[in-house]
């Protein structure tokens, strides 16, 4: 029987080594242990949590959830636990957790931002920070933050001495008039890594009733909808941004495969987020590790990093 072929699919994420290129996004996976049931959450090459807040939030009113065509709307309001209950309860799952553990972090003011991350940043299981500044579903902070570039320099910066050693990464909208200028100025403000993309506002009617579905009224659009233009905007901040700062991108946006996954390396990913596809399949992620693994043995790829930018 012929030797299976080596491949090194691990990545290097802003200075962190990862055993594989594979998270999940935020959002989607709880705080830790509630995909346990379905998969060896210690595979993944990185984990980020549901968005924390300085104060707990219910978040919206239901329905808060609708399926659609290619994918699905949510405007969940970053419901939470809030920092004090997030120390308490789930920094304890966090910490006998093997995989690297990113938190995602929202507020409503700079000042929310900065507390939570202080409180954070001393922990030594929490390897680094997503700030979350392109939620379209609160009507404070969130998305506010991400479409103006001397914000995004204000809150980038202050969160960065917040940090202190661990890894931030900014959380990009889409919908903005040009997406590099946006990660121009995070990286520019000490961003160590960028994630993108966030999902896109949008809205499903009754047509019964003649109303929205979603009591919000509207939320972010995610799914296999979003995907060839999550693949573009990631494409276009690795060649005009992230390429020459030595920024690594967390690409996310409608993954559901192994291929999706390896699109989105291809076009200038360094990683990749697994979000609306655990909702189908619990276990996506790490299927999404070995179908990538065996797509490099097919192609001969002894390395994973070679793979990164290399379209054509």
């Amino acid at each position: 029987m012929a030797k299976k072929r080596e491949v090194d699919i691990s990545v290097d994420f802003a200075g962190r080594r990862l055993a594989n290129p594979v998270f999940t996004a935020s959002g989607t996976c709880g705080y830790g242990d509630e995909l346990a049931d379905f998969m060896d959450v210690n595979r993944l090459g990185g984990f980020i949590t549901k968005s924390i807040t300085l104060q707990p939030r219910k978040g919206n009113p239901a329905p808060r959830i609708v399926e659609t065509d290619a994918g699905m709307l949510n405007a969940i309001g970053l419901a939470n636990v809030g920092l004090e209950r997030f120390v308490a309860e789930k920094l304890p799952v966090i910490a006998r957790m093997s995989v690297p553990v990113f938190v995602n972090v929202a507020g409503e003011r700079i000042d929310d931002y900065v507390a939570v991350v202080e409180r954070l940043a001393s922990e030594k299981a929490i390897a680094g920070f997503e700030l979350n500044i392109s939620c379209p579903n609160v009507a404070k902070g969130g998305i506010s933050f991400g479409r103006d570039p001397e914000q995004v320099k204000e809150i980038t910066s202050a969160v960065r001495k917040a940090a202190g050693d661990r890894i931030l990464s900014v959380k990009l909208a889409p919908a903005v008039t040009d997406i590099s200028v946006i990660a121009r100025a995070a990286v520019e403000a000490g961003a160590n890594a960028l994630s993108l993309i966030n999902t896109f506002t949008a809205m499903v009617i009754d047509i019964e009733t003649r109303r929205p579905v979603l009591a919000n009224r509207t939320g972010g659009l995610s799914g296999p909808a979003v995907k060839p233009i999550a693949v573009y905007l990631v494409n276009k901040v690795y060649n005009e941004v992230a390429k020459k700062a030595g920024i690594p991108i967390l690409g996310l946006g409608g993954i559901r495969t192994a291929s999706d996954a390896i699109e989105f390396l291809i076009a200038g990913a360094s990683a990749v987020a697994v979000g609306t596809a655990s909702f189908i399949q619990p276990d996506s992620a790490v299927r999404i590790i070995d179908g990538i693994e065996a797509y490099c043995v097919r192609h001969n790829v002894a390395r994973l990093a070679d793979l990164v930018g290399s379209l054509a």
